[in-house]
C-alpha cells in the first residue's frame, strides 16, 4: 500500500465536510492505527494520523468505516454553537476581562471559575457516549452513501474495532468500545440487545 495513494482514496471518501476540516498524514511511529487528538476551539484543522504499516493489515471496508467513524467524531465536536454552556463561558470571559480591567481581584476569580466550569461542562459533552455512539451511527450513514448496506457498514465497524484492539495489543475493549460495538451489533441485526436509548440521546 502507498501511503500517498491510499490517502487520496480516502479523502474521497469523506463527506465534503470532512475533507474541509480535516487532514490525513501517516505517522508510522505511533502505536495506534489510527489516531487524533480532541479538537480545541483555536484549531483550524483537524488532523488525522494513521500507521499504514499497521493500516493495511486491515480489510478495506474496516479501514472505510475506521476512516468515516473519526471524520464523523471530529466533525461532530462542536465548541461554538447556541447552548448555555456557550453563553455561560462568553459571558465569563468578558466578565473576566472586564474584572481584570477594573482590578478586581475577587470578581476575575469568580468570572474565571464560572468559565472554567461551563469549559468543563462543554468538554465533557463532546466527549460523552452520545457523541460516541452517534459519531459510529453517522458513519453508517455516510458509508451507505459510498456502497455499502446499513447492516454491512455496521457489521464492518463494529469488527474494526476489535481487529483494531488486537493490532494495538490490548487484551480487551475498554467500556466505550464494548458499548460502541453493542450498539453496531444490534444495527447489524447481529445482537437483539441494543444499548439504553439514555446512551444515545444527547443532552
Amino acid at each position: 500500500m502507498e501511503p500517498t495513494t491510499e490517502i487520496r482514496r480516502l479523502l474521497d471518501l469523506m463527506p465534503a465536510s470532512g475533507r474541509m476540516l480535516t487532514k490525513v498524514v501517516g505517522k508510522r511511529e505511533q502505536t495506534k492505527v489510527i489516531d487524533y487528538a480532541f479538537p480545541l476551539p483555536w484549531q483550524q484543522e483537524r488532523r488525522i494520523s494513521i500507521n499504514f504499516d499497521l493500516w493495511r493489515r486491515l480489510p478495506q471496508p474496516q479501514r472505510d468505516l475506521l476512516l468515516l467513524r473519526t471524520v464523523s467524531w471530529l466533525t461532530a465536536v462542536k465548541w461554538f454553537k447556541p447552548d448555555i454552556y456557550q453563553g455561560v463561558v462568553l459571558a465569563g470571559l468578558v466578565g473576566t476581562v472586564v474584572e481584570i480591567v477594573q482590578g478586581d481581584v475577587v470578581g476575575t476569580v469568580a468570572a474565571g471559575a464560572l468559565t472554567a466550569i461551563a469549559g468543563t461542562r462543554i468538554w465533557r459533552n463532546n466527549r460523552s457516549s452520545q457523541i460516541e455512539v452517534a459519531a459510529d451511527e453517522a458513519a453508517v450513514r455516510v458509508a451507505g452513501r459510498r456502497g455499502y448496506g446499513e447492516a454491512e457498514a455496521a457489521q464492518h465497524l463494529a469488527s474494526a474495532i476489535e481487529a483494531v484492539a488486537q493490532m494495538e495489543g490490548r487484551p480487551t475493549l475498554d467500556f466505550m468500545e464494548l458499548l460502541r460495538r453493542q450498539n453496531l451489533q444490534a444495527i447489524a441485526g447481529l445482537s437483539s440487545v441494543s444499548i439504553p436509548e439514555t446512551l444515545k440521546e444527547k443532552s
